[in-house]
């Protein structure tokens, strides 16, 4: 199974459905906020997809939730834009919040720099900014659920 990550797509929501139409064994869409008006449309055009949004610290009037747990193939993710758990300055916070709600995976956005680790038991991903990198290159995550394991990988675009 494979999930697609995106973040901090910042108004541009041609970039977020050529990246969905650029992954389309991606069964599993999460959004992690900044500007969710980007993805709204997305559940209408591609409706065989299940679409997971959380809202930003750009979401003012939005009515998504700042974090939620999805359980897809029986992984428990948390996700989250992450500005409310001071992802810019260090993620052991994110880390404490996904063992507490025992989580294999925590995904947040915010820092548009993209991100891996794994860290007793938990992955921590972040997919970067699909329109705005502040480390020098667009990016978004996929995440393979295999029998044998959980695989992230950064996407560059």
């Amino acid at each position: 199974m494979r999930i697609l990550v995106l973040s901090d797509s910042h108004r541009r929501s041609g970039t977020v459905r050529q990246i969905i139409e650029a992954q389309p064994t991606a069964k599993e869409i999460f959004f992690l906020g900044d500007v969710t008006s980007d993805i709204e449309e997305c559940p209408r055009i591609f409706p065989q997809k299940n679409f997971h949004i959380v809202s930003g610290n750009c979401d003012i009037d939005s009515f998504y939730p700042r974090a939620d747990i999805a359980v897809v193939d029986g992984i428990r993710i948390f996700y989250t834009h992450g500005h409310t758990y001071g992802v810019k300055y260090g993620l052991s916070r994110l880390h404490e919040l996904a063992v507490a709600r025992n989580c294999q995976i925590a995904l947040f956005g915010h820092t548009h720099c993209p991100h891996i680790s794994y860290e007793d038991g938990i992955y921590l991903v972040n997919p970067g900014s699909c329109a705005e990198s502040r480390d020098g290159g667009n990016s978004y995550a996929v995440i393979d659920l295999e029998p044998n394991g959980i695989l992230p990988i950064i996407m560059h675009i």
